[in-house]
């Protein structure tokens, strides 16, 4: 019985997976392709493209661009993963300490110090934006 769950635990995990990154990729593929399909035919009749249908394709493939914005959104989000992991690292810490003293910081330890990277990342993102916007904000 307790392979079965395991089986059934992989399983739900892999599908979740699945489900959460590679369909709305592929949904999102799929309306490219209908839209690019939409344009080539107005095109060789001869009609024109109307308005809204050139501003929802910028839309869709608007980014921010390089600068001192992107670079803040970048860090925020970098560092909010980083807080996230070593808050997991925290809980499995508090979690594991009734089962086991060593395996509580050895988990809760690799798991906060994983967090770290995306988190240091985040904070030089910060420092480049603070440089960045001073530096913009003089000239």
């Amino acid at each position: 019985m307790g392979n079965f769950t395991g089986m059934v635990v992989g399983v739900t995990f892999w599908v979740a997976v699945v489900a959460v990154v590679v369909l709305p990729v592929y949904f999102k593929y799929l309306e490219r392709g209908r839209m690019h399909e939409t344009l080539r035919v107005a095109i060789e009749r001869g009609q024109p493209i109307p308005p809204e249908l050139i501003s929802a394709i910028q839309s869709a493939t608007a980014r921010i661009p390089p600068g001192p914005d992107r670079d803040l959104r970048n860090g925020l989000i970098l560092l909010a993963w980083g807080l996230g992991f070593v808050g997991l690292g925290y809980g499995l810490w508090y979690g594991l300490m009734s089962v086991n003293d060593i395996a509580a910081y050895v988990s809760g330890g690799c798991v906060a110090g994983f967090g770290a990277i995306p988190g240091l990342i985040g904070v030089a993102y910060l420092v480049l934006w603070a440089l960045r916007r001073g530096r913009t904000a003089r000239a």
